[in-house]
């Protein structure tokens, strides 16, 4: 892959011109993502003897009887069943098809009652061409890739996913690999896509930099190792006040453990002091097992205010509730100028009484995403890029909306994808844990930004370690060891 730019529709069409207008046709884009795909399926497949592609009747079709053509040639047994009318092909899918005919390919409309028996199934349907739901015959063709393929590669975008969203228009095909040209869709790394695509490599097309660099996408894939190089060597004079104080705030009745999950993700990433300020009746237990966390019980908000003056940043929301209690801590938190990581409960209070703050990080799942921006799960899920736009333009700061492929959004349309993660994260106490881990970063001088990035990456490769041991029942506290290891690192 070329860069970490990730694209929409839009701003591939626009590449597509540029490198048409600086002498590269349409028909040697169509070769050249044709012989990519061929040679990608024998890197990833080099066993395979026999291939069946499935072809539309756009680009995306011409791109597969390109790879048939090829596959055909370098001896592999090798099948094409179309969709629709071949009449209606126009342009370059026109010529790879009849191509493919004079190379003596089998070529044949698509039945769902055939038997095809081959090595590798080739999806090249529709592409980044779909538009609204996906209709018969083109779903039953789906169907059949899915029930039958073994290993299956879907050439720029499987059939049925919306490449600028990630959402499944009704059905699509589950690829093992996905081969994308010129850049990476963005709806590829994120929401229902994460399922569908596979392994997903990127191949220019042999555009230059110069072409390439005239697009400037608003969202790319997640660095997040560079912002933690903002992380100096300790000196060797340094003592627990060079490295801040993290407050953080929740825990009510019954919701304790979501707070020393918050406090345990600040410490392992480098706080210097961490204090939790909880009920009274709950601050007596909270360090019993873990020594190095300081425990204030607070009765009423203004118990606070000595203490809002010694810290460096505020984690608030873990376990707090959405009681008068809880009100009352998130108002006199917001009534300082500390910078503020607001999860979980604080997220919901807020959704109720909305303001606009630069200097937050906002840290919901798609649930919280729907309550701030007054809508439901399934539209903030049916374009994730949007809602986290939309979170950071009504509530300002830094959004970040978590979930497969977890999205950040530093300024209107400034957006980053995190790659990294995985499903056994999805259980009690990760969110809590995250917004513990961008605090500690916080409280090492990292800029919002910066922590938000380093601490979403962070948090998600010490899940994909953890992981090694299986995804089913890894717990939030698995990821701590990693944690160290991974900040500490070169």
């Amino acid at each position: 892959m070329r860069n970490h730019s990730l694209y929409t529709t839009a701003e591939i069409r626009q590449l597509e011109q540029l490198a048409i207008h600086a002498g590269i046709s349409a028909e040697t884009l169509m070769q050249s993502a044709g012989r990519a795909s061929y040679d990608w399926l024998r890197e990833r497949w080099p066993q395979a003897r026999s291939v069946v592609v499935f072809c539309g009747t756009g680009n995306n079709g011409g791109d597969g009887f390109m790879l048939a053509q090829i596959a055909h040639e370098q001896g592999l047994s090798v099948h094409v069943r179309y969709l629709g009318d071949l009449l209606h092909l126009t342009g370059e899918a026109k010529n790879a098809m009849r191509q493919c005919q004079g190379a003596g390919v089998d070529i044949r409309s698509f039945s769902f009652d055939e038997n095809i028996d081959a090595d590798i199934f080739v999806d090249a349907l529709l592409g980044i061409g779909l538009s609204g739901e996906v209709r018969e015959p083109v779903s039953q063709a789906i169907q059949y890739i899915n029930q039958y393929g073994q290993k299956i590669l879907a050439i720029d975008v499987p059939s049925g996913i919306q490449s600028d969203t990630g959402m499944v228009k009704g059905s699509a095909v589950r690829a093992n690999s996905t081969i994308t040209f010129i850049g990476i869709k963005r709806g590829l790394v994120t929401g229902e896509a994460m399922d569908y695509v596979g392994e997903l490599v990127c191949h220019h097309l042999n555009l230059s930099a110069e072409i390439i660099a005239e697009v400037q996408p608003t969202a790319q894939m997640l660095k997040w190792e560079q912002p933690l190089r903002a992380l100096q060597p300790r000196p060797r004079y340094a003592h627990k006040g060079n490295f801040g104080h993290a407050l953080v705030m929740g825990g009510d009745h019954g919701m304790t453990g979501a707070l020393r999950l918050a406090a345990l993700g600040a410490l392992r990433s480098g706080a210097g002091l961490v204090t939790l300020a909880t009920r009274p009746e709950h601050a007596v237990l909270m360090n019993v097992f873990r020594p190095e966390l300081m425990s204030y019980g607070v009765e009423q908000a203004e118990d606070l205010s000595a203490l809002l003056e010694r810290v460096s940043v505020v984690v608030i929301g873990s376990g707090l509730g959405q009681s008068p209690w809880a009100q009352s801590l998130l108002t006199a938190v917001l009534s300082t100028d500390l910078p503020v990581i607001v999860d979980a409960d604080a997220l919901n209070l807020l959704a109720k009484n909305p303001q606009h703050r630069s200097n937050w990080i906002l840290t919901p799942h798609p649930g919280e995403a729907a309550r701030l921006l007054q809508t439901d799960v399934a539209t903030i899920q049916s374009d994730r890029f949007k809602a986290a736009n939309d979170i950071q333009k009504k509530f300002g700061g830094i959004s970040v909306l978590k979930g497969a492929g977890t999205i950040i959004c530093c300024n209107p349309n400034e957006l980053y994808v995190c790659t990294l993660g995985n499903p056994g994260m999805a259980s009690g106490g990760m969110g809590d844990l995250l917004s513990g881990i961008i605090a500690g970063l916080v409280t090492q001088a990292l800029t919002l930004p910066q922590a938000a990035m380093a601490g979403v990456g962070l948090h998600a490769k010490a899940g994909d370690l953890a992981s090694r041991d299986g995804e089913r029942g890894m717990i939030a506290t698995d990821l701590l060891p990693s944690i160290r290891k991974l900040i500490n690192r070169p």
